[in-house]
């Protein structure tokens, strides 16, 4: 960012601390385009993408006063978004039974469909075989196509220790698979 915009950021974060609604949605302007992105790749609609942005942007702007730094807040800003999409999609009856849903396919693409969705079963079950940081990490990176940078701002660890954990992850499940 180029100091104007830097000052102009810290200044809408102080305002809003201050609870200058105007501010607060100058700020929401800045950050809802991106943050709805997110939200759309997690939730899967457009619907519930909305909800859960909305839903995030009301969280952070309540305990914006926790910020200690405002450089920090589009990192503070993603990790509210995507824990608030990983609570609604567990508390979702369908989300588990999207996950296991059979969908009907012509009988050779059924044999295929059949063996992949064996291995991704095993993938599945060796992930909860793993610690949660690694099945966080990996998660993440693999399935939400988060970079170890974002990892790191997102969980408050550094780059390294995102891509640690990572590599620990694709080590753990290589050996549980290759054990059954």
């Amino acid at each position: 960012m180029e100091p104007e915009a830097i000052s102009l950021h810290k200044y809408l974060i102080n305002r809003s601390q201050a609870g200058d609604r105007k501010a607060q949605h100058e700020l929401y302007n800045l950050y809802a385009h991106a943050m709805y992105n997110v939200c759309r790749r997690m939730m899967g609609n457009d619907e519930d993408a909305k909800d859960v942005l909305q839903e995030s942007f009301i969280q952070a702007f309540t305990k914006l006063s926790t910020l200690k730094k405002e450089e920090l807040f589009p990192a503070w800003l993603k990790r509210i978004v995507v824990n608030r999409c990983l609570n609604q999609l567990q508390k979702s009856k369908d989300f588990m039974t999207t996950l296991n849903e059979q969908v009907d396919h012509p009988a050779s693409e059924t044999e295929d469909m059949e063996e992949k969705q064996l291995q991704v079963d095993r993938v599945r079950k060796a992930m909860d075989h793993i610690s949660e940081g690694c099945r966080t990490v990996l998660n993440l990176y693999v399935f939400e196509g988060y970079d170890h940078r974002e990892i790191s701002q997102i969980l408050s660890i550094s780059e390294s220790a995102s891509k640690a954990q990572y590599s620990k992850a694709k080590s753990k499940i290589r050996n549980i698979l290759n054990q059954h």
